[in-house]
């Protein structure tokens, strides 16, 4: 039989398509490319904010389209785990909804789907299993899953609950299989990695992981995402500072600067400890790099914060920041709030936000032109003549931009080269290739 699935929403989704694939496959299933050739049409979804939730709704309606005799269409993900009771009456054309609670129970769902017993009610879905949708040169090592955080925009302890750490041990084994197999960067992600652990060893253990993957042998580097601010701790900086395998990339969510407002997001720390933080990182690592989000028009949120808020990026100089509008969301404790902004008028500040950052990412970045940077290749611009590729200043998730690079000789995706960067605009670098004798 074949199979053709869609992955909706965030690369710690993507994980979890990657292990049902492989399941699915280990009983004798083909991925296919077309959903027209597919005898189960899969969609694993998102439901952290209403875009989401409409992108999902939209993707299966599209995916019902192919259904024919015989077909199966299921659906897995976020928005079964938190809408699944009321999706089976609104989506009739669904055959099936799982729930991420039900993943441990993969083989006995496909068997009730397809009403036989071939597929082993016994079997779970593995890390160590899985079939990977991203180039071999890097992967996604999901550490944990869930969160202890009570954010009051965030519905995401609502669908996938508590902190569930994964052991020192099983990451490192899966991190060995990566380098075995070539792959030159290791992606750690979770909802809150800077917690990893914590519910398993009763105290912050990602400097304990690390120091673990640090000592595989190979040629790799290591990559953190999502990191809580608050809990940036100085052991951790100083790990990374000392430790040339883990890049110097900090991405920290922030969510906003003032006080008031992260008061009532349930958000630790206040503007002077972010501002702290920041400063405490660039003075132990100079060349770190640092990511954030923030959140615009969050209830009771004035033009007053947003200037405020403006004049505290100013002065942080992130190098990547992104934004989104405030989504109220059922279940949390933002969506009890008075005081809501307009869409008209969360739209406005979110433009004033970006426009500032533009200007701040532009000078960022060409503080970059003469430096020298290890660049993992990944593709070809055939109109520009150049290679694309990314350094440890860029994360791989379609985010943060590329860098254009000249070479004289033809380059493979996933070589890892020395690049000089010439020229800069806010969302890419260009540079050539360099001798290691220059380098």
């Amino acid at each position: 039989m074949k199979m053709y699935m869609i992955s909706l929403g965030c690369s710690k989704n993507q994980v979890d398509s990657e292990m049902i694939i492989s399941f699915l496959k280990n009983n004798e299933f083909e991925l296919v490319e077309r959903p027209e050739e597919a005898d189960l049409l899969m969609v694993n979804t998102c439901a952290f904010i209403q875009s989401a939730k409409e992108e999902a709704i939209s993707t299966i309606l599209d995916l019902a389209e192919y259904k024919t005799k015989g077909k199966k269409l299921v659906v897995f993900g976020c928005l079964s785990q938190r809408y699944k009771n009321e999706l089976i009456e609104e989506l009739p054309e669904v055959d099936m909804f799982i729930t991420i609670k039900d993943y441990d129970r993969i083989g006995e769902k496909m068997n009730e789907l397809f009403q036989n017993s071939s597929f082993n009610s016994e079997a779970h879905l593995s890390f160590l299993r899985r079939t990977y949708k991203t180039p071999n040169y890097m992967r996604y090592i999901r550490i944990s899953d869930g969160c202890l955080n009570r954010c009051a925009f965030c519905a995401i302890p609502l669908i996938r609950g508590l902190l569930k750490s994964r052991t020192i041990e099983d990451i490192t084994e899966e991190v060995k299989q990566a380098v075995n197999d070539g792959v030159y960067e290791i992606n750690l992600i979770s909802q809150d990695t800077t917690k990893y652990g914590f519910d398993l060893y009763k105290r912050l253990a990602l400097v304990d992981l690390l120091d673990s993957l640090c000592k595989i042998e190979g040629k790799f580097r290591i990559r953190l995402l999502y990191l809580y601010p608050d809990i940036v701790t100085d052991e951790l900086i100083d790990f990374i500072k000392t430790h040339d395998k883990v890049m110097p990339y900090f991405d920290i969510p922030l969510q906003h600067s003032e006080d008031k407002i992260l008061k009532l997001m349930k958000r630790r720390g206040n503007r002077e400890y972010l501002v702290n933080l920041i400063a405490k990182i660039k003075k132990e690592i100079p060349h770190a790099i640092f990511r954030t989000t923030m959140i615009i028009g969050f209830p009771h949120e004035t033009e007053e914060d947003v200037d405020n808020l403006i004049e505290f990026m100013k002065e942080t100089k992130f190098d990547r920041l992104g934004a989104f509008t405030y989504s109220k969301e059922e279940g949390t404790l933002g969506a009890t709030y008075d005081n809501e902004v307009s869409p008209e008028v969360q739209m406005q500040r979110y433009n004033r936000v970006m426009e500032a950052q533009f200007y701040i990412s532009l000078e960022q970045n060409r503080k970059q032109i003469g430096k020298i940077f290890d660049v993992l290749i990944e593709d070809y611009d055939r109109e520009q003549f150049m290679y694309i590729g990314r350094s440890y200043g860029f994360a791989p998730d379609d985010i943060d931009g590329t860098i254009f690079v000249a070479a004289h000789r033809e380059l493979n995706p996933g070589d890892v080269i020395p690049v000089k960067i010439l020229d800069a605009d806010s969302y890419t670098l260009t540079g050539e290739e360099v001798d290691n004798e220059t380098n």
